[in-house]
């Protein structure tokens, strides 16, 4: 008995004065003020994030580069030797590549992180596509569990991977729009599906020569990778069906890359490289354009065989 009357009281006392601070707030006796106040900013009803500015000249018939500094927030990417963050890096790298393009006037800029803040991998490729932007570049910093290896590599879409473009592409245009300028409305299922085909070995072919382009135009200053050019899956290019690349542009846990990437001046050389190429890439689009479009290969045998007399 004489425990249970203690227990009772041991419950009774905090659950009294709980009361007798709830009847104070209530009656507005007592003004507590929080010690911390979080903020969050929430996405608007679409779902979809603010574009960003598109910087250099007002002219909007001037082509759009996006350029994309990899990682960022609590997204820290690689990490150096010496404690180099790669979204460190890919920032101030995307910043100089930006300042090169700008400073040339030929082109418009957006950037789809200016600051140090996370972006999934589809919002960085839907900022992009939103923008109608004609090339798009995802910086990075490479690494390696061999602190030997070393170099720049640019990485374009492998043929599995855009699988998955085709099927985007597809089913954004519904078979309703266009495709490089081919209305795809009113056209049967084979038809379709070979002017989609088309529209992504076209963008694979650009993409792959735009690569070609960096490593021409920075192999005086920029220390490529034995293998400069490679294809793989990366996610933020799976998405897109305009010319894209992810430049890796050293090795983050190669101590000399570190170095390097972090150098104002090295930046400079190669922010103006990569535009040099930046600017014969789009050039040779835009004369390919005024050239016409080439015309289309189509199965005459397999149109039939769907479409029917």
């Amino acid at each position: 008995m004489v425990d249970r009357g203690i227990f009772m009281t041991a419950f009774a006392a905090p659950v009294a004065a709980a009361a007798i601070v709830w009847s104070a707030l209530a009656a507005g006796l007592m003004n507590v003020e929080p010690r911390y106040v979080v903020k969050l900013a929430m996405p608007d009803d679409a779902g979809l994030i603010g574009l960003p500015p598109i910087e250099g000249p007002p002219d909007a018939s001037r082509p759009l580069v996006v350029i994309d500094a990899g990682h960022g927030g609590h997204d820290p990417g690689a990490s150096g030797q010496d404690g180099e963050r790669e979204k460190d890096l890919t920032l101030m790298l995307a910043q100089s590549m930006r300042d090169a393009l700008l400073s040339s006037g030929r082109v418009r800029v957006a950037m789809t992180r200016n600051t140090d803040r996370f972006l999934v991998l589809a919002e960085r490729a839907d900022i992009a596509r939103r923008l109608n932007a004609d090339l798009f570049i995802s910086v990075h910093a490479d690494a390696a569990s061999a602190a030997e290896a070393r170099g720049a590599t640019i990485y374009t879409i492998s043929d599995k991977a855009s699988d998955s473009v085709a099927e985007a592409l597809a089913a954004r245009e519904n078979r309703a729009d266009a495709v490089n300028g081919v209305t795809l409305a009113d056209k049967g299922q084979a038809v379709s599906s070979i002017l989609v085909d088309l529209a992504r070995r076209e963008m694979r072919g650009s993409s792959k020569r735009f690569g070609e382009l960096v490593v021409r135009e920075g192999k005086d200053v920029i220390a490529f990778h034995n293998q400069p050019q490679r294809e793989a899956a990366f996610v933020v290019l799976k998405s897109l069906d305009l010319p894209s690349a992810l430049i890796e542009a050293g090795y983050i846990s190669n101590l000399e890359d570190a170095q390097t990437m972090q150098d104002k001046v090295w930046r400079k050389k190669f922010s103006g490289s990569v535009t040099q190429a930046i600017e014969i890439f789009l050039a040779e689009r835009q004369a390919s354009a005024f050239a016409g479009p080439l015309p289309v290969p189509v199965d005459s045998g397999s149109v039939a065989a769907t479409d029917g007399p």
